[in-house]
């Protein structure tokens, strides 16, 4: 092999390294990026459902969950009528409204699959949804027929039935 020929390798094998390295950068930078977008997702989840539970577990909060289990009534006019109109400042408007707005929020980071339906069911429990919704339906129910809005308690609804098959599907896995 005459110089030429043998500069000519070099330079094609110095060329060859280069691409190699360079393409190695690239992957080694995608693998790490990927790492780490998965680990700021865990870390976003892990913030949401710390931020959950802090709720679920303050006293504010079980003190409205417990308000709300403590009102008796048959149905919304049974309500408006014990209790004022739904638009009040009374404290079993209030209890409900909070509670609501808070299993609201669950439903909808669980229908958008946000938050994992697992989770929910074993922190916060069926039975404290199951509980609340039944509980609220009639209230629910009777300010979507007043004001000609099925979004009303939507997400709440949502969150009972998805809780409610996953329930299902556990107990069917239990009797296997």
């Amino acid at each position: 092999m005459n110089r030429s020929s043998r500069e000519v390798l070099r330079v094609v094998d110095i060329q060859t390294v280069s691409i190699v390295l360079a393409s190695a950068g690239v992957i080694a930078g995608v693998v790490y990026y990927v790492l780490q977008i998965r680990h700021q997702t865990r870390l976003r989840q892990t913030d949401l459902a710390m931020r959950l539970f802090s709720t679920w577990g303050s006293k504010e909060f079980r003190d409205m969950v417990i308000e709300v289990h403590s009102l008796q009534f048959k149905d919304y006019d049974d309500f408006v009528k014990k209790y004022g109109p739904w638009f009040s400042k009374g404290p079993a408007q209030t209890a409900i409204g909070t509670v609501a707005n808070y299993f609201e929020a669950i439903g909808f980071l669980v229908y958008k699959k946000i938050i994992d339906i697992d989770f929910i069911y074993n922190v916060i429990t069926f039975t404290s949804i199951k509980l609340h919704w039944e509980k609220v339906k009639p209230v629910m129910m009777g300010l979507r027929e007043l004001h000609s809005d099925p979004r009303i308690g939507l997400w709440i609804e949502y969150l009972y039935n998805e809780m409610e098959k996953y329930d299902q599907k556990l107990q069917a896995k239990k009797g296997q």
